[in-house]
């Protein structure tokens, strides 16, 4: 499958008529948060961030997912979101049968500040949204209103640029490549790109691609997003592939 045709995939099964459609929401969403965030910092820390509860999902900084929203609260949240033209905070539950994770208890301290790329709304009243991951941030405090909501703070990476960090990077995609089973080998010259993989140049770019990739529990996952030394990060990737794919319970 080449390139063009890997991306036209990725947009029909994210819902949208082609590659070409998606890359301008991508694009937009990805410009707007951030300038948002500059023209209204008080606004938005007073207020604070319109967050999601999610049961079943780690969300990364870069990566792209879908979500389905049916509770009354997050159906309000991405609605604020989208017409402040603020971000919204993907968090995971600690129980996911809690229906109302509404305290820093029930709550991960760490989530991901995400921008809203689309949204439909089902038959049935659930809205399917899109959201792309921007960057980690810690939970202070929570606002219960008509949504929920969260006074943030940021969290600062460490030894991203470091020489430990950029030889793990190599031995990440290395172990990825057992792990998932591809013989890069076998790839034209052309596709060589560790199937769009970043490179070792960025090396906190590369291990948030890789975590969502790895079929481990949401616990598992979180470890990995709270780690804010990449090193950590990358070390928990290798340590987590080695150990191989988790086995199925019967």
């Amino acid at each position: 499958m080449t390139t063009s045709e890997s991306q036209e995939l990725i947009a029909r099964i994210l819902g949208f008529r082609d590659w070409n459609v998606l890359a301008a929401r991508i694009n937009e969403a990805a410009n707007l948060p951030v300038s948002a965030m500059r023209e209204s910092a008080p606004t938005l820390y007073e207020a604070g961030i319109p967050l999601i509860p999610m049961r079943d999902l780690v969300l990364f900084p870069h990566m792209i997912s879908r979500i389905f929203v049916a509770r009354d609260k997050s159906r309000q949240a991405v609605e604020r979101a989208i017409s402040s033209g603020q971000p919204i905070l993907i968090v995971a539950q600690r129980h996911g049968k809690d229906d109302y994770p509404d305290t820093l208890e029930a709550l991960h301290s760490v989530g991901v500040m995400a921008s809203v790329i689309d949204r439909q709304t089902q038959v049935d009243g659930t809205l399917k949204v899109t959201v792309r991951g921007l960057k980690r941030t810690r939970l202070i405090r929570l606002f219960d209103g008509e949504c929920l909501a969260a006074e943030i703070a940021p969290i600062e990476e460490q030894r991203g640029q470091s020489k430990e960090a950029a030889a793990l990077s190599s031995a990440v995609l290395d172990r990825y490549q057992a792990y998932a089973e591809v013989d890069y080998s076998a790839l034209p010259l052309g596709s060589k790109a560790r199937f769009s993989l970043p490179s070792i140049g960025d090396s906190s770019l590369l291990a948030d691609t890789v975590a969502p990739l790895l079929t481990n529990s949401i616990e598992v996952k979180q470890q990995i997003l709270e780690a804010s030394d990449v090193v950590t990060r990358l070390e928990g990737l290798v340590e987590l592939m080695r150990a191989g794919r988790p086995k199925a319970v019967a």
